[in-house]
């Protein structure tokens, strides 16, 4: 199979989405593969923070500067994305005084809001503050929802022409007379059918140009093209807990650290995060003692956390990259800063670019940037509209309130569904159908399942993305099989069953680091949920029973091995 477009995105990340969308909204025929689905990598991997800039204002206020202007434009073009949850930077004792003046200057001096509040202030805004903490600069931070994001920047691309291809490999980047025509991809979803796991196909994509958007993963596409990309993955852990202690984001006033943010995550928080080199983006420890550690250290900011229920825990890859010859060793010490590597210019080879480095704050600058780049090449004279022009579901925030029981559904569920759908709200909502909730821990209705599905085809990961469904406390236990079920009569039993599979795998793989007290509870219940229910209870080979032990001690155990109540 071998088809033609002017442009071939490589990544469907947060910026390679939103260069799809930019370069559909000039004009340009383009289209967009990913190995897996959108936000397979490091998009999908973060906590959520809408950077307001002050993380950087003093080690970086170029980047802070660029993080502030960002979060203006996301709150106004995505505002069905973004929680305005506000920010709190917190000075505790043995925290330097000169360090929280440096930040509040330096936000100040960069264009963002900041002011100070006691340490009263502060726990009066947020109680579940340590009664340590002394006082605060209070910022624009915010919490984002990375899959909502790209989703809504995927559809507008498609909405202007762009093809969006996910589960599709690049398997080859194709390099005749010096330059880059194109790539090849093998289908695993079946090219433009978006059915999972039903076919298996190459496809040769030939173009005038290529853009490697492939994050941490750039430099195995470079290496495809023949030309070095130097990317130094660095890892973060992040912990989700069971509800939501907190509802402003939560930082800890001090220079660069670990496990010093929490983070408002919808009917979560998360905890985060950690920074350490690694050589590969598919293969890293992934260890117990991290998820520890983050809990321990970030209890003496919010000290219920000592005692609360850990859902699911997640480790993610920064992009992270210098010039050739910067040489720094930390990579705590790395610039959060984005490149554009022509590698005409840089490598004698026509053809492709390659962008690395950044924040998913800045992620829509990042675009244009390379979309400005891109055009310049074809010849194509197009103002970037991105900032303006708002995302699908954004477009008329006031349908949020006016959905508000309009379709029979209970206030909470109504209210759930249409913060996720936006102005899409009566698109999907309205259906003579039934429509019960299958998700109880996310309020997913079966319509928006439905309308995933009809997005997404029987990837329930995909469908998870779309609407959080499996994504509570229950971690699908009591959800999963409903979403299988209705992949039914469309794709038939063996589809399903493979769905389920692949959905429980991914459950499965971020609790494993936490099975303690609660948690060890909620995951045997929910194997015995499967297998009684289901007959799938031949699948426990090669699960170490004995590496399970008690876990941290939480405040409650120590207080029940008291005799305290």
């Amino acid at each position: 199979m071998e088809s033609r477009t002017a442009v071939v995105v490589v990544g469907g990340g947060a910026t390679g989405v939103g260069i799809a969308r930019d370069l559909a909204m000039r004009g340009v025929d383009v289209t967009l593969v990913e190995q897996g689905n959108l936000t397979h990598g490091t998009t999908g991997r973060m906590h959520g923070l809408l950077h307001s800039g002050a993380r950087y204002a003093v080690a970086d206020r170029a980047s802070a500067e660029e993080c502030i202007a960002e979060n203006r434009v996301l709150r106004e073009i995505a505002a069905h994305c973004v929680e305005e949850t506000g920010g709190l930077f917190v000075q505790r004792p043995g925290d330097s005084d000169d360090y929280f003046a440096e930040k509040l200057a330096g936000c100040r001096d960069c264009g963002i809001p900041a002011d100070v509040l006691t340490g009263e202030e502060a726990r009066a805004m947020e109680p579940a503050l340590a009664d340590d903490v002394q006082r605060a600069i209070r910022v624009p931070d915010g919490a984002v929802d990375p899959f909502r994001l790209c989703v809504a920047n995927a559809l507008d691309a498609e909405a202007h022409g762009a093809r969006i291809e996910t589960h599709a490999e690049v398997t080859d980047v194709l390099v005749e007379d010096g330059g880059v025509v194109g790539v090849e991809v093998e289908h695993t979803s079946g090219p433009g059918s978006r059915t999972h796991g039903a076919t298996e196909e190459d496809e040769v994509i030939r173009a005038e140009h290529v853009v490697n958007a492939t994050g941490a993963w750039a430099g195995e596409i470079g290496a495809m093209a023949g030309v070095d990309v130097d990317v130094r993955p660095s890892k973060g852990c992040m912990v989700v807990m069971n509800c939501r202690q907190v509802d402003t984001v939560i930082n800890h006033c001090r220079p660069k650290g670990d496990a010093d943010i929490v983070v408002p995550h919808e009917t979560t928080a998360i905890l985060g995060t950690t920074d350490e080199e690694v050589d590969d983006p598919e293969d890293y420890p992934e260890e117990q003692w991290e998820v520890e550690r983050m809990i321990d250290d970030l209890a003496r900011l919010v000290p219920v956390l000592a005692d609360s229920r850990t859902v699911r825990s997640f480790w993610g890859v920064r992009p992270l990259y210098e010039p050739p010859g910067t040489g720094t060793s930390d990579s705590t010490d790395i610039t959060r800063d984005y490149f554009r590597l022509d590698h005409a210019d840089r490598d004698n080879l026509e053809g492709m670019t390659t962008i690395v480095g950044g924040k998913f704050t800045t992620y829509r600058l990042m675009a244009e940037e390379i979309t400005d780049h891109v055009c310049g090449l074809l010849g194509v004279d197009a103002p970037c509209e991105t900032a303006e022009t708002p995302l699908p579901g954004s477009e008329r925030p006031g349908d949020l309130d006016a959905a508000m029981a309009r379709y029979g559904l209970r206030s909470p569920v109504a209210r759930r569904s249409a913060q996720r759908l936006g102005s899409r709200t009566s698109e999907v909502l309205d259906t003579a159908d039934p429509n019960p909730v299958l998700c109880g821990c996310e309020s997913v209705t079966r319509a928006e399942v439905r309308d995933a599905i009809d997005r997404a085809g029987t990837d329930l990961n995909a469908v998870r993305i779309r609407t959080r469904a499996s994504m509570g406390n229950c971690q699908g236990g009591f959800c999963a099989h409903r979403l299988a079920n209705e992949l039914h009569p469309d794709y038939g039993s063996e589809a399903a069953s493979a769905a389920l599979d692949d959905l429980y795998a991914e459950r499965w793989k971020g609790q494993r680091h936490a099975l303690w007290g609660d948690q060890l509870s909620q995951a045997m219940l929910t194997h015995a949920l499967h297998a009684a229910t289901m007959n799938r209870d031949g699948r426990l080979e090669g699960v170490e029973f004995d590496a399970f032990d008690a876990g941290r001690e939480t405040a409650t155990d120590a207080a029940s091995a008291s005799g305290v109540e």
